[in-house]
Order: structure tokens, then C-alpha cells, then sequence
């Protein structure tokens, strides 16, 4: 009896749909630095870079010169170091400016219940209309989430529910 191999693929992970693609650009590049170290950075409109994660002082702008040929700011941008090269994975962000004077984190909810609002993690009833417009334009209900990067500046998700 001859085995039939499709039969096992689902079960090894073969599905034949196509990954969901995680980086909008990936690139290399020499620089100094031991491997393993990871580094994460933000590129802002404005030239300047925000290190998230990494050693206090790293200058990350040889990476984002590297990532910046095929990717154009604002992104958000992943670093590891190989044993040879710095390995870049960069990925598009949508920012927006806010006049949250507090919290770190703001998730807006529109569904059938109404809109409800969370400042980190916490019901809140401070109404942010910016917020509440980038939802509307992309769908009647939706999730909006903003964290912080630096003072007013917030990066933004939207996702349709």
C-alpha cells in the first residue's frame, strides 16, 4: 500500500497558505558590536531615532542608514548582531500627535456596546477625538491603540473588528 504524503502535511506545519510577512524591509550592514546584541530603535519623521532597547549610548544611525534606502520614515526597527553583520528588520508605524497629558498606553474601543477607553490598562472616561477619528475612517467598529514615544508623539494601530 503506497502512503500518500499530503495526508501528513497539515500535520508538519505544510498548509500552503504563505506566511503573514512580519518586516516591511530587511536589510545588512558591517558595524561594531558583539554578536547576539539586539537593538530597538525608532525612526521619526523629523531625522531623529529613539533607542527602546539596547546599551545606553548606542548610535543606531549606521543601522537606520542601511534599513532607510528601501524603507521611508516613520518605522520601527528591529537589529540583531550576527557573528559578521548587523541583521535589520524595519517595519512602517503610523504616528499622531495627542494632547494626552497622561498615560502611556490609550486603547479606544467602537463596537455594538458603544466606545470604551483605557488609559494603561485602566477604564478611563478622557475622550481623545483625534484618536476616535482614525478609527471612523477606516471602519464602525474598531480598536485603536496608541503608545507613547516621546512627549505628545504616539504611535498608532487601528484595526477593524
Amino acid at each position: 500500500m503506497a502512503l500518500d504524503p499530503s495526508q501528513h502535511w497539515l500535520a508538519a506545519g505544510i498548509t500552503g497558505l504563505a506566511r503573514t510577512r512580519e518586516w516591511d524591509a530587511v536589510r545588512t550592514t558591517e558595524g561594531p558590536g558583539t554578536p547576539g546584541e539586539e537593538v530597538q530603535f525608532v525612526g521619526l519623521p523629523d531625522g531623529r531615532l529613539l533607542l527602546e532597547s539596547g546599551e545606553q549610548g548606542f548610535d543606531a544611525t549606521p543601522l537606520a542608514a542601511a534599513l532607510e534606502d528601501s524603507l521611508a520614515r516613520p518605522y520601527r526597527a528591529l537589529a540583531h548582531r550576527r557573528p559578521e553583520l548587523w541583521v535589520i528588520g524595519g517595519l512602517r508605524i503610523e504616528l499622531v500627535v495627542l494632547d494626552a497629558q497622561r498615560g502611556e498606553t490609550i486603547e479606544l474601543v467602537r463596537d455594538d456596546n458603544g466606545l470604551r477607553i483605557r488609559v494603561d490598562e485602566m477604564p478611563s472616561t478622557d475622550h481623545e477625538p483625534e484618536l476616535e477619528k482614525l478609527g471612523e475612517t477606516r471602519s464602525e467598529s474598531y480598536v485603536v491603540r496608541a503608545r507613547r514615544l516621546a512627549g505628545p508623539l504616539f504611535e498608532v494601530e487601528v484595526d477593524p473588528l
